[in-house]
């Protein structure tokens, strides 16, 4: 059995046209995420950042009833297939602020890092990430822009771009 590579993709678009297309893009993209994983997820408030996080968080095998926003807890621990750690930076005054969470520890761990306003810490993340440009189209609908940043990130996104196909 042969497998084929995907081609590198420099960015990726995916249009959602409901929740139920949303959570069908986690699905695929709770199949591809690798231990090591830094996602950094970028929109403005109620594009969907959190909503993205918990359908992942569920498809990696999560308890829904366990997942909640961390706006007031800088950062959630769930465990899952992989360990997931969710942040939601938008109250941090300071990009040092983000360093004193620990997030070292946890971007160099084998967990899957997602952090909500990641924008703000640009300069603090990992060489290799996926930054995710989330953008409402419509009251369901959003668009996702996938911009990896390094070659595993690059290769991450062109196998969830072969797998939505």
């Amino acid at each position: 059995m042969t497998t084929s590579v995907p081609s590198p993709v420099a960015d990726w678009q995916f249009h959602s046209q409901s929740e139920a297309d949303t959570e069908r893009l986690a699905r695929h993209l709770a199949d591809v995420l690798e231990p090591g994983t830094v996602v950094a997820l970028v929109g403005n408030l109620g594009a969907g950042k959190t909503r993205l996080v918990r359908a992942v968080a569920e498809a990696l095998g999560v308890d829904r009833r366990a997942i909640a926003s961390p706006t007031f807890v800088l950062v959630h621990e769930y465990v899952g297939r992989l360990p997931i750690f969710h942040f939601d930076i938008y109250r941090l005054r300071d990009p040092a602020d983000f360093l004193d969470l620990g997030a070292d520890e946890y971007l160099n761990s084998d967990g899957v890092c997602f952090i909500e306003w990641a924008d703000r810490v640009d300069r603090l993340l990992p060489a290799d990430h996926v930054r995710l440009e989330i953008t409402p189209a419509g009251p369901t609908s959003r668009q996702f822009h996938f911009l990896p940043q390094g070659p595993r990130a690059t290769a991450l996104v062109s196998r969830l771009c072969t797998a939505l196909a």
